[in-house]
């Protein structure tokens, strides 16, 4: 999807239905039973699919919100319209980027508990641009339009971005890939909820997106159980099982309000 089609918000909403137990403990023992799926930068929530259908199976809802990349506010916008629209308490997940859009929206009184899959747990006043300074990623494939836009070089998005993925599928992904604002990237997040809401975090040891010593001290000040996957940036989407599992454990431990 490219930023220039109009903006859409997805939120593909699927009726729980009971099954059993794909990757974890089924949805009728769990405290939370709604799923809110935050996609990070240069991606959509198509990527969530996956993920999605392993919740569904196991008898959650889910939520994809599909937030434009044109402004944090806007994303964190959507973000928590999505969640106003799930019925009950959630666990809000972010991918990448996604990370600093659910850092805000976890405010919401709805949220219960926060997943973070190879994304930015940022601190009050921090933005990605910012904590991405002190340790920097391995790529150098991230280019800026005129327009004041980033988007990944497609020559290098497979190796830097989804090395995991089959090249097929990532040639796609560099093609299909949704520009993010410079705003987006450099807003600093005011009120982090992960110092407020119970958080879980997710590790991909191969990432060059985000530096993977960067994820684990973001990891730890979050005070967040943490799991490692040998996965590039893409971690939801090459390891949809684990990501799953993850997911599925938050529910299991947080409570709603």
């Amino acid at each position: 999807m490219s930023r220039l089609l109009a903006p859409v918000l997805l939120a593909s909403m699927f009726p729980a239905s009971v099954a059993g137990p794909a990757s974890g403990q089924p949805a009728s023992k769990a405290h939370v039973k709604n799923i809110v799926l935050v996609h990070g930068a240069f991606a959509d929530g198509s990527g969530w699919e996956a993920v999605a259908n392993i919740l569904i199976k196991d008898g959650y809802a889910v939520s994809v919100v599909q937030h434009p990349e044109t402004s944090y506010a806007e994303d964190v916008k959507f973000t928590r319209a999505a969640i106003d629209r799930m019925s009950g308490p959630v666990v809000l997940v972010g991918h990448s980027y996604g990370g600093a859009v659910i850092s805000e929206a976890g405010n919401d009184p709805n949220v219960a508990a926060l997943v973070y899959i190879a994304a930015f747990a940022l601190d009050t006043g921090e933005s990605c641009a910012t904590i991405e300074q002190a340790v920097p990623p391995a790529t150098t494939g991230i280019k800026q339009t005129d327009d004041n836009y980033f988007y990944i070089d497609p020559a290098v998005f497979h190796a830097d971005f989804a090395a995991d993925v089959p090249a097929s599928t990532a040639r796609f992904m560099a093609l299909s890939q949704v520009l993010i604002s410079a705003d987006s990237f450099a807003t600093p997040v005011k009120t982090p909820a992960w110092k407020s809401k119970p958080s879980w975090y997710m590790v991909a040891t191969e990432d060059r997106s985000i530096n993977p010593q960067q994820e684990r001290m973001m990891a730890k000040r979050a005070n967040a159980k943490t799991v490692e996957v040998n996965s590039s940036h893409v971690a939801y989407i090459s390891h949809p099982q684990e990501t799953a599992k993850l997911i599925e454990e938050a529910a299991n431990s947080a409570r709603g309000n």
